[in-house]
């Protein structure tokens, strides 16, 4: 699933290639992904992209009346999911769109929506497998999506502080990793970036939130906070920084080349700080997704039981 780092590289890629540009068609061809009907697919076209811009792991292309018309802008909203991604074209299709009802099977991808250009360029929204969850919303305001209006803070963003890290921590008693994921705690973070944070702030994936509490009689957030909030910050800055200007078509690739430890079951662990610590990646794996850790940099050497044989080593 592309994460804050992907989408943010998206994001910016579309927005050079497509700022001024005007909408002259809008094709929906998964007709499950159109989550609104008003304003319709079609209020779009004859607009002009004025930005694109991200919240947490949506995209937001905003598209302004043309010319001197006065009008509010209109906002063409889309989450990826899973399987779903953005495919450009300098010359986009001009063959017509025909919508379905069902997707497609197997891994092959199937178009969700087309958006063209005034200069003969566009986007397919693409998704591949047979759980469809790619989600399109077109709305006067993207806070009129509930999943939008219910993000969380951009751990990007100056608001997001060790102190504010402090807090999300202690509303409840979860797995630190569970944190990490939750959209309305901290937004834009998944299943890939909350194991290289661990990995990185030395964590395991199964530490309790109420650990990180500080010490009685300090206000101050523990060492430990500022640590992950250190980590946070570092693994997505980096990461950005490694998709950022890329196609779209290769961003994909620089996510999966910058991983330490996401994806890499019974590699070699490149250490949390960068030098080779001799212990192999582990993986714990779940009904839907599975995560990777190092033992040695990250549960003092315990090997965490897989959940589909035996209950959690904490």
């Amino acid at each position: 699933m592309p994460e804050l780092p992907e989408v943010e590289a998206l994001v910016g890629f579309l927005r050079e290639r497509t700022s001024g540009r005007l909408i002259t068609s809008v094709a929906l061809g998964q007709i499950s992904a159109l989550k609104t009907y008003a304003p319709p697919l079609d209020a779009l076209v004859g607009r002009r992209v004025s930005d694109v811009v991200r919240h947490g792991k949506w995209l937001d292309v905003v598209a302004a009346p043309a010319g001197e018309t006065d009008g509010d802008p209109l906002h063409l909203v889309f989450h990826l999911a899973r399987g779903g991604w953005l495919r450009w074209s300098e010359q986009a299709p001009t063959t017509p769109v025909r919508p379905r009802a069902g997707g497609g099977g197997g891994n092959r991808p199937t178009l969700a929506l087309r958006v063209r250009f005034d200069d003969g360029a566009g986007f397919d929204l693409t998704e591949a497998g047979t759980r469809k969850r790619l989600a399109v919303y077109v709305a006067t305001d993207p806070d009129a999506v509930p999943q939008i209006a219910s993000l969380g803070v951009e751990p990007m963003s100056d608001a997001f502080t060790p102190e504010v890290l402090a807090e999300l921590l202690a509303r409840k008693n979860q797995q630190v990793k569970g944190l990490l994921r939750d959209q309305g705690a901290i937004a834009g973070i998944g299943n890939a970036y909350s194991d290289e944070i661990l990995l990185v702030a030395r964590t395991s994936p199964f530490r309790l939130t109420k650990t990180y509490a500080p010490p009685p009689g300090s206000a101050a957030p523990s060492d430990d906070v500022v640590a992950l909030h250190t980590a946070i910050r570092d693994v997505l800055r980096e990461a950005v920084a490694a998709s950022s200007g890329r196609p779209a078509a290769e961003v994909k690739d620089a996510k999966r080349r910058g991983m330490r430890v996401h994806g890499r079951t019974g590699e070699p662990c490149p250490g949390w700080d960068g030098v080779p610590c001799g212990d192999t990646v582990h993986e714990v794996s779940f009904a839907d997704r599975s995560l990777q850790y190092c033992p040695t940099c990250q549960t003092g050497g315990q090997v965490l039981a897989d959940r589909r044989m035996s209950r959690l080593l904490r």
